[in-house]
């Protein structure tokens, strides 16, 4: 698969490296922005104070399946939209998708060591599904379908209690959603 990563940091960067591990052509795009028309999938990976300005850099993205990994530290979305993942499928128009975000990049080097893979959740789109689970799988994730785009303003908003987790002693850390028989 062809993907073009916009973000450098620690999560673009990250998947960038793993899903070049697993065989696919990456493209990494930095803070300005650059052509996408070629590849198959955008991975959308910059602050999201940011967005708003990042996505008009992106050109050839319009109808192309785009992954919204941003949070919102602090911020709101774009005026008129509940979330972030709403607002790049309004400029992009095609299949899109909330993920990664809740994950954290720092563990990315150890995924494969897990006993089960963890989980990612997302959201998005149905015409996203194959896509994004299969880049979920190739980065070494178990891929765990939350609903429609509808929910993405939950699943940014859950970031608060992954820090919470995160800051109370345990430090990152990686879960799992399963079946009791799958753990």
């Amino acid at each position: 698969m062809k993907i073009a990563v916009y973000g450098k940091g620690h999560v673009g960067g990250g998947l960038a490296d793993l899903w070049e591990r697993a065989g696919h052509q990456v493209q990494r795009l930095g803070r300005d922005g650059g052509e996408v028309s070629g590849v198959d999938v955008v991975l959308v990976s910059v602050p999201g104070k940011v967005l708003a300005e990042a996505i008009g850099k992106l050109n050839g993205a319009q109808g192309k399946t785009v992954i919204d990994a941003t949070n919102r530290f602090g911020t709101e979305p774009p005026p008129g939209f509940r979330s972030n993942a709403e607002f790049i499928k309004s400029k992009t128009n095609g299949p899109t998708a909330k993920a990664f975000n809740i994950n954290f990049a720092a563990l990315y080097a150890k995924l494969r060591e897990a006993r089960k893979p963890p989980s990612n959740l997302w959201c998005g789109d149905n015409e996203a599904r194959a896509v994004v689970e299969q880049l979920s799988r190739d980065a070494g994730y178990d891929p765990v379908y939350a609903g429609p785009l509808t929910n993405a303003a939950d699943q940014e908003h859950l970031i608060k209690i992954i820090f919470a987790i995160n800051q109370g002693g345990l430090g990152p850390f990686v879960y799992r959603i399963a079946h009791p028989d799958q753990l």
